[in-house]
This record gives structure tokens, sequence and C-alpha cells, in this order.
């Protein structure tokens, strides 16, 4: 393996604990009173939840696990190159399903079970283009690598 190969593995690597170190983080932050305005009023699930991370995009106890998981989810795929490599192509890939479940819901019905917002939806498409970006920047070469 040369170099310039073992600096990619390491560094796409270091990207995926990253992103997976910020929905960590969120995740946490939105059971922080303070950091998530309206806390009294955190649901469970669904679009009833008023609670705003940072006073601005919506989440619910659901919301918030769903972005813990998905940290904990990066750490463990971080492991290896691969794994790092699908974390950021196939979660960015989720991001932008979000991002389209997003724009076609009612945010005021039942189908907005997470729930979402608008600056959920921009969120979730700049964490979408973001991640996929990344993913195959830094891991450009890696899958015919490994075949």
């Amino acid at each position: 393996m040369s170099r310039t190969e073992t600096a990619r593995r390491g560094t796409i690597q270091t990207a995926a604990m990253a992103v997976a170190a910020v929905f960590t983080l969120v995740g946490i932050a939105g059971f922080i009173p303070g950091l998530t305005t309206n806390y009294d009023a955190l649901e469970l699930a669904g679009h009833e939840s008023q609670a705003m991370l940072l006073g601005l995009f919506a989440v619910s106890v659901f919301h918030n696990i769903v972005h813990l998981a998905f940290g904990v989810a990066g750490f463990l795929m971080a492991r290896t190159a691969g794994g790092a490599y699908w974390y950021l192509v196939g979660g960015g890939a989720v991001y932008l399903v979000l991002w389209l479940y997003g724009l076609v819901i009612d945010h005021d019905s039942a189908a907005n079970f997470v729930p979402f917002n608008t600056a959920d939806n921009w969120l979730h498409l700049f964490l979408g283009v973001g991640m996929v970006a990344l993913g195959l920047a830094l891991g450009r070469g890696r899958v015919a690598r490994t075949r």
C-alpha cells in the first residue's frame, strides 16, 4: 500500500468519525434544556412536538435518538476505510431521501412523525450533499482497490 493510500484511508475514517461526532452531539443537545427551546413540549415523536434545537430545528425524543444512533453507527463504521466510505455515501443518500420526504409531506400531518420543519429540510439537503461529496472525494478509487 502506498503512502497516499494510507493517508487517504486515514482521512476518510477521520472524516466519518467527525461526522459521527456531530450527529452524536446533536442527539445529546436535543435533550438539553436551553439548547433545546420549549423543552417542556418535547414529545416522543410526531409533529406535535414543539421543542426546537437551537430554537430552529424541530426535535422529538425519537428524532434525538435517531441522531444518536446515526452517530454511533458512524463510529462503528469508521473503524475501516470501507465502512467509513459507505457511512458517508450511504448516510448522505439517506439524508437526501429525508430531504425529499420533508419536501413532499405536510408538516402538520401524521406523516411528519420524526418531526421535520423547513430548517430541517435545508439541513438534510446540506448534509446529504456534503456527506456524499466527502465520501466520494476521500474514497476515490477505494471501491476499485478492494475488489
